[in-house]
């Protein structure tokens, strides 16, 4: 009763950290009652808590006792399982590793011990009153379609995509997505692949300060004695020797431009589509529409990838990931 007496005579603050890939944003909202009187976000050039974050996120100790302060878990480690049982969930990821939270009473969302107790860590000296996982952030604000339609739902961070399908509320597949693990993967490819066209077209590797004119190479003879090529059967196989090796050159341009990082979230959600369908565990049922909570500003070229590529009906909702944590802390804190 008294602490609910002081909360009429104070304000609350809501302070959110958002880590993002080269730095992290901090949402205020300074609250009474149900009025927020002022919000603010500050952008810090870093990933992890600093002196002038430190300050800043201390600086509204001073006004109230009443600050709450959380983040959104950035463990790769995390997920989602469609069971509330613990005996189920082992089927889906390591329970022993892991905590999870159920939701509704339907379906759970985990994240690793280790990456909890380092988060904890990170923020020892300001404190953290919640982490919350991106499924729930993602289930909140999209409860109007979750609950009411078969679709795919994708909560885009700058990193990360948190993927998953829903049939009228019950959760038939969740997965966190790791941009940067998939572009390693794609580098590892294309490199793979360079490699296969050098050894298939015979190109090998020339360092011209170890050649020397005087070399008695054949291949070099070749190459120097520009006469040889003078008759009609040696310039066609000259000119296509030289279309092949274009059109090879143009194929790894193509490429490359191709993996850009709109491309690289249509590739991970078309990978997990593809696991839903083809994994014995999942209750796979044919999907035809997505709904895109997008918190960094995608292109238009990730809608287009999924309407084209992969016939889709595509809906995107902007989401302001510091205002959707601070609701969910909101509404934890009017619980305690």
């Amino acid at each position: 009763m008294i602490g609910k007496f002081l909360e009429t005579l104070y304000t609350k603050v809501f302070i959110n950290i958002i880590v993002e890939n080269l730095q992290t944003v901090v949402y205020v909202e300074v609250c009474s009652k149900k009025e927020v009187l002022q919000s603010t976000h500050k952008i810090f050039e870093t990933t992890t808590i600093n002196s002038k974050m430190y300050e800043f996120v201390r600086s509204f100790f001073k006004e109230t006792p009443f600050c709450y302060i959380s983040v959104l878990d950035k463990s790769s480690n995390q997920g989602a399982v469609p069971t509330c049982a613990p005996s189920e969930m082992e089927k889906y990821c390591d329970i022993n590793a892991s905590e999870y939270i159920c939701y509704s009473d339907k379906w759970a969302f985990y994240t690793s011990e280790y990456d909890l107790e380092a988060t904890k860590h990170e923020y020892r000296s300001i404190g953290l009153d919640f982490i919350f996982s991106p499924f729930a952030i993602m289930a909140n604000f999209f409860k109007d379609k979750i609950d009411s339609s078969l679709s795919m739902f994708v909560l885009v961070e700058d990193n990360y995509l948190s993927f998953s399908i829903f049939d009228n509320s019950k959760l038939l597949y969740g997965k966190y997505l790791n941009m940067q693990h998939h572009k390693d993967d794609e580098d590892m490819l294309i490199d793979s692949l360079l490699e296969d066209e050098d050894v298939s077209l015979g190109i090998k590797g020339i360092d011209i300060e170890d050649m020397s004119l005087d070399d008695d190479s054949t291949d070099f003879d070749d190459f120097t004695n520009i006469e040889d090529l003078d008759s009609a059967d040696d310039m066609d196989e000259f000119s296509e020797m030289h279309e092949v090796q274009e059109i090879v050159e143009s194929d790894v341009d193509i490429s490359s431009e191709g993996f850009n990082e709109d491309y690289q979230r249509f590739s991970l959600i078309q990978s997990a589509l593809n696991t839903f369908y083809k994994d014995p565990k999942y209750e796979s049922q044919f999907i035809e529409t997505i709904y895109i909570a997008d918190g960094i500003g995608t292109s238009s070229e990730l809608k287009s990838y999924l309407e084209e590529e992969m016939f889709l009906n595509v809906y995107v909702r902007k989401i302001d990931l510091g205002v959707a944590v601070c609701e969910m802390a909101k509404a934890e804190a009017n619980e305690i």
